[in-house]
């Protein structure tokens, strides 16, 4: 890993994942991926090891990025998914060159190819984002709680009431928060 940038916030589900490397949107943004090597070093985090990256694929995945954000928070909120997410999502899946594989543990992962691209493992991202909005998997979308984040999330949790994308990150903020809060209702002690 490269030093020098913020951390990845790592989940279990990809497609979620990479829209996290867009954090705090409606706070002080923070970029996770902000130049091609970065990228390659998230996807490399993911078991999508491409060799090189060029600005224009950066801007590629960013905008993958963006529209599986879109429709993920329309398909969490019950709203219309924007065409034009849409499209981008399925244009990206449409793509790639990646095969799923079964491994020994009996897990599917997919396996790019020696001469792989960028695109081929923005297609595995992009096949993951229509699954789960598609509602094909286990769980539901939901939208962090977090006033400064709403991440949209997949959560897999037994009674599906998650209320934050990452309880390391913004439950812990909103938690400390409050007890701050309730901290300056006590009434000082006097001497």
């Amino acid at each position: 890993m490269r030093a020098g940038f913020p951390d990845f916030r790592l989940g279990s589900v990809l497609a979620t994942s990479f829209t996290g490397t867009l954090s705090e949107r409606h706070g002080n943004a923070v970029e996770r991926i902000p130049t091609p090597p970065r990228l390659i070093d998230w996807l490399a985090v993911y078991g999508l090891a491409v060799d090189s990256c060029t600005t224009a694929q950066l801007d590629l995945a960013r905008e993958l990025r963006e529209s599986i954000h879109a429709a993920a928070t329309a398909a969490a909120l019950q709203d219309a998914l924007p065409a034009s997410a849409v499209k981008v999502i399925n244009d990206c899946s449409a793509q790639g060159r990646a095969a799923a594989i079964l491994t020994p543990e009996g897990q599917r992962q997919w396996q790019l190819s020696s001469a792989s691209s960028v695109e081929d493992a923005l297609s595995v991202i992009a096949a993951d984002a229509i699954s789960i909005i598609a509602g094909e998997r286990d769980g539901r979308l939901a939208l962090c709680a977090s006033p400064t984040c709403q991440a949209a999330f997949f959560d897999t949790s037994q009674s599906r009431t998650r209320r934050w994308c990452d309880m390391n990150t913004c439950g812990n903020r909103q938690k400390k928060a409050r007890f701050n809060a309730n901290q300056s209702k006590k009434p000082s002690s006097a001497e």
